[in-house]
């Protein structure tokens, strides 16, 4: 399938949805858009070992939204994300986080946006191993010189039931109560997107529908914008749109999706 979208760029718009065009000229930027990509194109490697990781894609991810990134194994969904959240470089093309275009700004600046205004949810927890849980919370918000907002602070951890954990260090800590402290940190220094690459991805079920439900809440209830990466039907399901990549390119999305949607469309995807 090639990069097209499912409805016209007008239609889109009209539904707040991740839009995507065929032409980089052609892309509709809608006010709803937290982040988008355009023409966006990543090439590992050179010559006859060049390997083609996203191949020009146009898209959107909609503001105050759930969305989840989903494709085979080396479509290019970390990648997009990665490239996106200003984790990698593009080869060409434009990554924007609102009106900012991280292609045009060196490491510092990138570095700043990613501290300043995104927020991070990793498979892995990336959690500072010496800190207590409270102090890996408010880093971020440290690093940047700002002041934590305690009454924010209060209300997220205790939401997450993480409140009488904070003095201890990960080690101390399950992995899920490892997991629901990262998304603490994500989410108390009100970042404008959330992204999370396959952040259930070492967790059980029940702690892996606790993380889905914490975001969940976070875009239903804090008007939160979240991006996930995920390989995971049941995860995806609780998103409000899925988009799905094939060979580094977009060939479909899901409104609203179910997972018996989201099994065919990977089904016909994979096929």
């Amino acid at each position: 399938m090639s990069n097209q979208p499912v409805g016209s760029p007008e239609e889109e718009t009209e539904k707040t949805s991740v839009a995507a065009t065929d032409k980089a000229e052609n892309h509709t930027v809608t006010d709803v858009a937290a982040a988008r990509a355009v023409d966006l194109h990543k090439m590992y490697g050179e010559g006859e070992t060049a390997v083609v990781a996203l191949d020009h894609i146009n898209i959107e991810f909609a503001r105050n939204k759930f969305t989840a990134i989903m494709g085979p194994s080396g479509s290019g969904k970390s990648t997009l994300m990665h490239t996106m959240a200003g984790l990698d470089r593009a080869s060409s093309g434009s990554a924007f986080i609102g009106d900012t275009n991280l292609s045009g700004l060196n490491d510092k600046e990138t570095t700043s946006i990613r501290r300043d205004r995104l927020g991070f949810i990793f498979q892995s927890f990336n959690l500072v191993p010496t800190l207590t849980a409270e102090e890996n919370i408010t880093l971020p918000t440290d690093i940047a010189g700002r002041k934590v907002d305690r009454h924010w602070f209060e209300e997220v951890t205790s939401r997450l039931g993480i409140a009488n954990r904070l003095r201890h260090r990960p080690a101390e800590l399950s992995g899920g109560q490892q997991q629901r402290v990262a998304c603490a940190r994500a989410l108390v220094s009100r970042p404008e997107i959330i992204f999370g690459d396959e952040p259930t991805g070492n967790l059980d079920s029940n702690s892996s529908r606790e993380v889905l439900d914490i975001l969940r809440t976070a875009v239903d209830k804090d008007n939160q914008t979240v991006v996930i990466v995920t390989h995971d039907p049941k995860a995806a399901a609780y998103a409000d749109c899925v988009v799905f990549l094939s060979d580094g390119k977009f060939v479909n999305e899901l409104q609203d999706p179910t997972m018996e949607d989201i099994h065919q469309v990977m089904a016909e995807i994979e096929g």
